[in-house]
């Protein structure tokens, strides 16, 4: 009987051995087909996983078959190598979250560059390569004409950028979320640089006096010119006089017929051409504008022309076309304001790292430009320097202290900082010193002494960030995001009944403030008031969802350039 235990005993080890191999083969075979299901569209699992795939093509936009394309993990000197298909198309189908650098190559044709790629959980991305081939083809990318890339190729520039604008794609593969609160503070600061390009350059709009300007010309002027047009209809100067006249006084409807008589009549004045193009684009009609730009004599050599079309192509939907006009003027004219517009252009279509170089460089060339800095810094927090990004903020304030733009900059990123950062807590105080009456002032710089006070048990610095926040508020009633601060505030040491009206003030002057509603319910739960926190609640969740779809829409019609980065070994990824 014991030796037929024994037996049975070991009859049973070696079946659950079996069994337990039967299931790990189960498990394996599981997630095989769980990957070939990847491959083919089928897997429910397929949103979660993280994938880059694209095209191969040559210079002449035809697919190269058998391509090497590396993939190469930050930290992991070893490359993910696969070879493109027939049709020039490649995947890697299961990759890490990560920042990565893909590059292509094939013999008998110029290794690709490299593409910086950041991928997040669940990302899906699409990537097009080009390899050109060795015999000097030119790279043909979406939306470029052959003069474009000729002029472009026959530049000198001292210090040649280490990238190329490729091409452009839409925003849907970014891997950016609606939640993350420090992409969103990116787009912010995006537009905030694009808002300085009208101010503080150092030359007037295309060498002109800006339209809106008020002119030396009286009222009786006026009717001078008008008197002299009558006895001449068909003289260039009397055309041009009084168009002139109307477009510097904003009169563009009026402006734009004697501007037209007057170029039929002599097509080769530049001045007169580029007035009608500028009432053209004030008017609304961007199209006419670029037209009038293109027929304008010599315009080839004349880096103001260029960025007239830089913005007139930005303003028709080809960002492509605007950033390469951008870069033509830079080129021909190395300026303030034409590095400070390429700069801006490549911001604002998610290329940070390019931006950051541009900005840089213009910096070095124009080192009394504060919005250049400002720029640089948006660039810097855009590719994730944060603490280098606020140095250079600080940097700009010092430039022109009584610039308000620099601050606000900076207060942007101290708003989303788990900690103040090291200049920044000086500069606000200085904002606040020399702008009291300003509210954001008195708000931002609330922000950096709450956040140092916070837990350190410093009760002054808690009692002067109240104080500013309160004068915050009788400045600007308006202004919600200070009322949500006192909120939490008053929130974090116990006085909830302040907290309460505090954050319903917020609502109240701001409704779409979703964190006020998230906190109020906070409050309302900790104080026992389970219904109106479940409708705070419930608010919040609504706000967060019209929010992020908002912010989707935005996204997805925002183009981003595809960019080639010229030296792989010195490229450095943000963290």
């Amino acid at each position: 009987m014991s030796c037929s235990h024994t037996l049975r005993s070991s009859s049973e080890t070696i079946y659950n051995r079996y069994r337990v191999a039967l299931l790990v083969l189960a498990a394996a075979l599981v997630s095989l087909s769980s990957t070939a299901a990847f491959s083919q569209g089928s897997s429910p699992k397929q949103q979660d996983t993280t994938s880059v795939k694209g095209t191969v093509r040559n210079s002449a936009g035809e697919p190269v078959a058998g391509a090497s394309v590396l993939l190469r993990e930050k930290g992991h000197p070893e490359p993910i190598e696969t070879k493109t298909n027939a049709d020039g198309t490649f995947v890697f189908p299961a990759l890490s979250a990560g920042t990565y650098i893909v590059s292509a190559e094939k013999s008998g044709s110029r290794n690709a560059g490299t593409n910086l790629l950041v991928l997040s959980p669940g990302e899906k991305k699409e990537i097009n390569l080009v390899l050109e081939t060795l015999d000097g083809a030119r790279l043909a990318s979406s939306g470029a004409s052959q003069s474009s890339l000729s002029s472009t190729a026959a530049m000198e520039f001292k210090d040649e950028p280490n990238f190329t604008v490729a091409g452009v794609t839409d925003w849907t593969n970014v891997g950016l979320h609606a939640s993350d609160t420090t992409s969103r503070t990116s787009d912010a600061l995006a537009q905030e640089t694009r808002a300085l390009k009208s101010s503080g350059s150092e030359e007037d709009l295309a060498g002109l006096p800006e339209a809106g300007t008020t002119s030396r010309e009286t009222r009786e002027s006026e009717n001078r010119l008008r008197a002299a047009l009558v006895e001449a209809p068909r003289s260039f100067e009397a055309n041009r006089q009084l168009g002139e006249l109307y477009f510097l006084s904003k009169r563009y409807g009026e402006a734009i017929p004697l501007l037209e008589a007057a170029n039929r009549l002599n097509p080769g004045n530049r001045a007169n051409g580029i007035n009608l193009a500028l009432a053209y684009r004030a008017s609304g009609d961007f199209a006419r504008a670029r037209e009038q730009v293109g027929k304008m004599p010599t315009n080839a050599d004349k880096a103001e022309g260029h960025r007239l079309l830089g913005d007139l192509d930005e303003r028709l939907g080809d960002p492509l076309g605007a950033v390469r006009e951008y870069e033509q003027a830079a080129r021909l004219d190395p300026s303030e304001r034409n590095y400070f517009e390429w700069g801006t252009e490549l911001l604002l279509h998610n290329t940070a790292l390019p931006a950051a170089e541009v900005f840089t460089k213009g910096s070095g060339a124009h080192p009394n430009s504060a919005r250049m800095l400002a720029g640089l810094g948006a660039a810097l927090y855009a590719s994730g320097s944060y603490d280098e990004a606020a140095r250079r903020l600080c940097d700009a304030s010092d430039l022109r202290p009584a610039d308000p733009a620099p601050y606000l900059f900076l207060g942007k990123m101290e708003k989303v900082a788990a900690a103040p950062f090291p200049c920044g807590e000086q500069k606000l105080a200085r904002f606040v010193l020399d702008q009291p009456g300003n509210a954001l002032a008195n708000y931002y710089y609330a922000l950096t002494l709450w956040k140092r006070a916070r837990g350190s048990g410093n009760s002054g610095g808690l009692q002067q960030a109240e104080a500013l926040l309160e004068k915050a508020v009788t400045i600007d009633p308006e202004l919600g995001e200070a009322y949500l601060q006192l909120g939490i505030l008053y929130s974090e040491r116990g006085d909830f009944g302040q907290a309460i009206r505090a954050y319903k003030k917020a609502i109240e002057v701001s409704p779409h403030l979703g964190e006020a509603h998230y906190r109020l319910s906070l409050t309302y739960k900790r104080i026992g008031e389970e219904a109106k926190a479940y409708q705070e609640s419930q608010a919040y969740e609504q706000l967060k969802k019209t929010e992020a779809a908002a912010i989707e829409r935005q996204r997805r019609a925002l183009r981003q350039f595809l960019i080639i980065l010229k030296d792989q070994p010195t490229v450095s990824p943000p963290h």
